[in-house]
């Protein structure tokens, strides 16, 4: 399977980090998604039921990374591609999470974790 649904630029306010500091005020992290996805009966049907809703996908996300508190970015990562490989039967994710400005105003440090297959 060759499909790919993505989503970009997607920013998120959470609670993020190790410092105290970052402990008592939401930062914004910024994600790129990329997800394996058979789109061929979609284009078939023209039928939403048969897509990958990332209209759907987009809302879960807002709600988990909102209300999640982790230390680690490596483990706000792992936990929302499982998530979406969960929720939302992809077999594929390529996601990047950004958190511009962790060591510099405009210097952007993050990771990028690939799971699954496509």
């Amino acid at each position: 399977m060759t499909d790919i649904i993505f989503l970009r630029d997607l920013h998120i306010d959470t609670l993020i980090g190790i410092f105290d500091w970052e402990r008592t005020a939401k930062q914004t992290l910024i994600f790129d998604l990329e997800m394996a996805f058979d789109c061929q009966p979609a284009a078939e049907s023209d039928d939403i039921a048969d897509a990958l809703n990332y209209k759907a996908v987009y809302d879960r996300l807002v709600e988990f990374v909102g209300q999640s508190e982790f230390f680690l970015i490596e483990k706000l990562a792992a936990e929302m591609i499982r998530l979406i490989q969960t929720e939302f039967g992809v077999s594929w994710i390529k996601l990047t999470v950004n958190k511009k400005g962790a060591v510099g105003a405009d210097i952007s440090v993050g990771v990028i974790m690939e799971r699954g297959s496509r």
